[in-house]
């Protein structure tokens, strides 16, 4: 069963966000570089200015081993030192318009 997550970054902008999809090889107008196990990702900032990231992963052990192996390191590399507020979900409905 997939998994989403969305993760809320206080004192984060999204300026640092892309700093870090590029130290991860992610190019998003190719759609490459994104991680295995990786449904959906989308990314902006809320009213407050947080940064909030919302993903769907086919399980959290996925997400988890992106971690360990590249985002952790990305993140710690770009200066980043802010914890995010994670919320996990089982995901029970998942669609894609034109997908």
């Amino acid at each position: 069963m997939a998994v989403g997550l969305v993760l809320q970054f206080t004192n984060t902008s999204i300026d640092d966000y892309y700093k870090v999809n590029k130290l991860l090889g992610i190019d998003q107008a190719a759609g490459t570089g994104w991680p295995a196990g990786l449904q959906s990702h989308a990314a902006g900032t809320s009213a407050d200015g947080s940064l909030v990231v919302m993903e769907v992963w086919e399980s959290r052990e996925a997400q988890g081993k992106f971690m360990a192996g590249q985002l952790g390191a990305a993140i710690q590399q770009a200066g980043l030192t802010a914890v995010p507020q994670m919320t996990w979900f089982d995901v029970a409905s998942y669609y894609t318009p034109g997908g």
